[in-house]
């Protein structure tokens, strides 16, 4: 699939634009993204980061933020320990005042489901998850072929779910959800160390991995039972990390064979973000 123009994809940890010729990257920048920032300031550093890259008004802008967002294109920042700054934000008006009407958003793990599900580890699959395991734990559904959203846009914000190995508050306002076991935020706090990055790094909190590993495990379990998942893609910083994918395939091999789909580790790597948010602007253009 051949896209052309501009993508965005804005993390708990970085915010990242490129530059993407015939759905090749062609051009990447990134810089720290500010957790306490609002809408604004948010965006403002978007503009910088497209300005750099050449980015003219008007041409296709695709823009993947962490968080959920809406059908009216409002933003909201369900963890509000990853961007504490943002609330019903009206992020899709804004980009389009600033940018041009074919400019739009959509929530990050999301736009990497599709451009997996279309481009990359998803390709074959009929009913195809996304999860990614970075700072938080985040997710896409593509079922039969088609994104799953919803009109709050809490759709596929899978690492909210519940688990049986987590008991602690969660910036969801959740208690025990998979995100407050698996996602960096809670393997740092857990290891006592100031990142995620760290507890690899050390090598001796692999009780603490094991724990993410075995919580992620039963998120696949569980969504295979509801969904009848063919194929999951794990994601992310910590979901590619270095034998990371490896635990968690031995935690599945605890469930029954019915409830172990293949699970693969996402092909387009840290790119998928980008290039889903583009192609979901694409297709907004064209339909």
């Amino acid at each position: 699939m051949s896209v052309s123009g501009f993508a965005v994809d804005l993390g708990g940890t970085k915010t990242a634009a490129a530059r993407i010729e015939h759905g090749q990257v062609v051009a990447r920048l990134q810089k720290a993204t500010d957790a306490g920032a609002d809408m604004d300031a948010q965006v403002a550093v978007i503009a910088d980061l497209l300005g750099e890259l050449g980015y003219e008004n008007g041409a296709p802008l695709g823009v993947a933020v962490t968080g959920r967002v809406d059908r009216q294109g409002d933003w909201h920042a369900i963890n509000t320990g990853t961007l504490r700054g943002i609330s019903a934000a009206p992020l899709g008006t804004t980009l389009r005042t600033r940018f041009g009407a074919r400019a739009h958003c959509v929530n990050d793990a999301a736009a990497a489901a599709l451009a997996e599900a279309r481009l990359g580890a998803g390709r074959g699959a009929y009913n195809f998850a996304f999860i990614t395991v970075s700072t938080g734990v985040g997710g896409g559904l593509v079922l039969g072929g088609r994104l799953i959203d919803s009109g709050n846009g809490l759709a596929g914000h899978v690492g909210f779910a519940g688990t049986r190995l987590g008991d602690q508050l969660c910036g969801s306002g959740r208690v025990g959800t998979v995100e407050s076991v698996a996602g960096g935020r809670a393997i740092a706090a857990a290891a006592g160390l100031p990142d995620a990055r760290a507890v690899f790094e050390h090598g001796g909190f692999a009780p603490v991995i094991d724990r993410s590993a075995a919580a992620i495990a039963g998120l696949i379990g569980d969504l295979t039972a509801i969904l009848g998942l063919d194929r999951v893609a794990l994601g992310g910083s910590i979901g590619l990390a270095p034998g990371y994918l490896a635990r968690v395939m031995r935690h599945l091999e605890d469930e029954p064979a019915l409830f172990r789909p293949e699970v693969v580790p996402a092909e387009l790597t840290h790119d998928s973000g980008l290039m889903g948010a583009l192609l979901i602007a694409v297709e907004a253009d064209e339909g």
